[in-house]
């Protein structure tokens, strides 16, 4: 992977980790303040409604109207019951499939001739009583009651309890998981209609936070007993199910079962309504019509017909996506119409599994789009983005009936666009002033220019990268500090020492992570890629070694302490980036790669060697080097033996040089082997040698030799383990 391809990654996950910030930061809205923003999510999606605009009903469904009409030519509400009687033996006699009122009959009706005869103490046998006729009619047709539930606790409240003739069960709820939407009081039929009738329902309609109708309950709990709605119970008696099931899932109520009928609905039980429309998409006719038997039996028969009103005067007028005034009635109708139809929208129990994934993906895309687009594609492609969901948005809700959330995936559009767009701006002025600041003093002009070229990159994000380390301490620093005893000369001595020792790191692209005071510690491949970085290491080993002899010899001019120093030089895999706190942070490299090379450099003394390298730097090296091998050992807190190879010069050796370091590797060799006698035999050979190059690496072996002929080691892999640092 080349070095541009390598930038171009690291910017996208550095954009791709702004957009899971933003994905994170709408996502905690969406969970923990959902309320927040509920109200223009559902007008919204109200939008979408009139966009699609009307649509036909099953024609199932019709509504006998008490309209202005009819109050005008029945007289004011409440009429006496004989004419609601009379209206619902014409409904019957035309063959009407189902009848549903929704409306309530909670009071006597005082214009009953028997309850003017009691008023005035008239005693007469065979008085009408129009309660009483009209539950009978009530008992001999297909009719079914409304009654309306109290939602909130007040004084007074009615504690009547309707009869249902079903079972409504609960399946899978969970222990302590209430759901169901509870009421506090009824307000019923009187006691001769609601015995009378065959059953009923109520038809509470619950506008939410805006006022708007958009859901109706199917359920209501009251007392620990569950009550259908007038839609779920005519629904019920239409299909002829004994048994409404209730089923739950972990996130409360997931659909109500009418036998093979599923009913989706939200997790307190109420249907989301599919409006059809404005008001009159159902027919309604007049009751006044019905009463005088006006309309033609091949209309009514096999309908379900509720019985309600338009009239303003009777206050049973809601708003809907549609429009702010519409009949109460006429919301039963859509319901009704829903269920037969079977065309649901509803939110599944893991929709909001899939709202937080749209919003991750959105966040993702959109901050994408921004970075790679140009500048004047931008607003362009953000615009395409909100169209985008929005047409999504209706093709899902209105042929899979999902309700998405539509607020928050826009908000999460908008949000990004305006986040990634300020980001770009502010990270490419800051970038190039950001890199010079921190690096300009610790790298060399071609890192710096390859940074510089490469600004739109994230170098400071932490990452595993493959570096070679570097380690240099002043060998007895400790007798030299005592010495000078003056804390002025002490630093401009270091500093004299350190100046070109920088230098040379620096022209061969290294980086210097920090200095401890004698000791420095840089670094090859960080941030900027350096290409063979190993043997560039190697190089500025070798030449800083070089460069003592001119430092020295002018130091000696101003009779000052000769510098002598150790290096050790470990390449492989290292965490790079930025670490610190908020008020302090370096640039740096850790793990197990850096403390070998510590290590390293910390037995140059040990090996009498001025420049250590693991096996690992010296199988990344491609130029050629005098190498002699020091020893396979394991250092101090790691478990894993690692060659270390002393590099004496560039190059080739010179002929002494070659048969010197040859005849070491030979009886290396032997040693290896476990032949003790015949490489001790070698190195007693070279350490008499008076020009070896090496003062003391033959006298360790002739020792270790010694000891393992005395007492020969079982297993012998060549391995000695350092138990100290040095």
């Amino acid at each position: 992977m080349n070095k541009h391809r390598k930038k171009a990654i690291k910017k996208f996950l550095l954009y791709f980790f702004v957009s899971i910030i933003i994905a994170v930061f709408s996502s905690s809205i969406y969970i923990f303040l959902p309320k927040l923003p509920d109200s223009i999510d559902n007008r919204l999606r109200d939008t979408l409604f009139n966009i699609r605009g009307e649509i036909p009903n099953t024609d199932n469904v019709i509504i006998i109207d008490i309209d202005e009409k009819s109050l005008s030519k029945l007289g004011q509400w409440p009429w006496q019951r004989n004419k609601i009687t009379k209206i619902l033996e014409n409904l019957t006699e035309n063959e009407i499939g189902l009848i549903a009122f929704d409306i309530v009959f909670a009071e006597e009706d005082n214009s009953s001739p028997h309850k003017i005869f009691e008023e005035y103490n008239v005693k007469k046998e065979n008085v009408p009583n129009y309660d009483l006729e009209f539950a009978k009619t009530v008992a001999t047709t297909p009719t079914i009651l409304g009654y309306i539930f109290e939602l909130e606790d007040k004084e007074h409240l009615a504690q009547g309890s309707p009869e249902i003739p079903a079972i409504i069960v609960e399946r899978n709820k969970q222990l302590g998981v209430e759901s169901l939407i509870k009421a506090h009081g009824t307000i019923l039929n009187i006691p001769i209609l609601q015995n009378n009738s065959y059953s009923s329902g109520f038809f509470n309609n619950i506008p939410d936070d805006s006022g708007i109708v958009r859901s109706v309950p199917l359920v209501i709990s009251y007392d620990d007993v569950i009550y259908p709605s007038l839609s779920l119970e005519i629904l019920r008696v239409i299909t002829q199910t004994n048994k409404v099931v209730v089923n739950y899932d972990e996130q409360g109520i997931e659909n109500i079962s009418l036998g093979d009928l599923q009913i989706p609905t939200d997790r307190h039980g109420r249907i989301l309504v599919n409006f059809r429309g404005k008001e009159g998409n159902f027919k309604y006719y007049s009751a006044i019509d019905i009463y005088e038997n006006k309309i033609d039996k091949k209309e009514l028969e096999g309908k379900i017909a509720l019985i309600g009103t338009s009239a303003a005067g009777l206050l049973d007028l809601r708003a809907t996506p549609f429009e702010s005034i519409y009949p109460g009635v006429e919301v039963h109708a859509n319901v009704i119409d829903n269920i037969i139809k079977g065309d649901f929208i509803y939110k599944s129990s893991w929709i909001d599994g899939a709202n937080i994934t749209l919003i991750f993906f959105l966040s993702i895309i959109t901050v994408l789009m921004i970075t790679y687009t140009a500048f004047w594609f931008k607003p362009i492609g953000t615009i395409f983005l909100l169209c985008g969901f929005g047409v999504f948005s209706y093709y899902v809700l209105f042929t899979q009936g999902i309700v998405l959330n539509i607020f928050f995936p826009l908000a999460t559009i908008i949000f990004a666009a305006v986040i990634t767009t300020l980001f770009d701006y502010f990270y490419e002025i800051k970038q190039e002033e950001a890199i010079k600041k921190k690096f300009a003093s610790k790298v060399s002009k071609e890192v710096m220019d390859n940074l510089l070229k490469n600004i739109d990159s994230n170098e400071f994000q932490a990452m595993e990268k493959e570096v070679t380390v570097f380690f240099s301490d002043v060998r007895g620093f400790t007798n030299i500090s005592e010495q000078m005893n003056d804390a002025k000369k002490l630093i401009s001595y270091l500093n004299q020492y350190m100046e070109p020792m920088s230098n040379i790191i620096t022209k061969y692209e290294g980086t210097i992570d920090k200095y401890i005071g004698d000791a420095i510690m840089a670094y090859w491949n960080a941030p900027a890629e350096v290409k063979n970085h190993a043997d560039k290491a190697v190089s500025a080993s070798l030449y800083q070694i070089k460069e003592l002899e001119p430092l020295n010899k002018k130091l000696q001019e101003e009779n000052k302490p000769l510098v002598d120093i150790g290096i050790g030089l470990n390449t492989g895999l290292a965490i790079v980036g930025e670490m610190g706190s908020s008020l302090r942070s370096d640039y740096t490299v850790i793990g197990d790669t850096i403390n070998l090379g510590a290590r390293l450099e910390s037995l140059c003394k040990y090996y009498d060697s001025k420049l250590n390298i693991s096996n690992f730097t010296k199988e990344k090296l491609e130029k050629e080097y005098i190498f002699r091998f020091l020893d396979y050992v394991k250092v101090k807190g790691k478990n894993k033996p690692v060659e270390i190879w002393q590099v004496i010069d560039f190059g080739n050796a010179d002929k002494v040089l070659q048969e010197e370091v040859d005849l070491h590797h030979k009886a290396i060799e032997l040693y290896k082997n476990s032949n003790f006698k015949e490489a001790l035999e070698i190195f007693e050979k070279l350490e008499n040698n008076e020009n070896k190059t090496n003062k003391k690496i033959y006298k360790i072996y002739i020792k270790r030799c010694k000891e393992f002929i005395l007492a020969p080691p079982k297993d012998f892999d060549g391995v000695y383990k350092h138990n100290t640092k040095a």
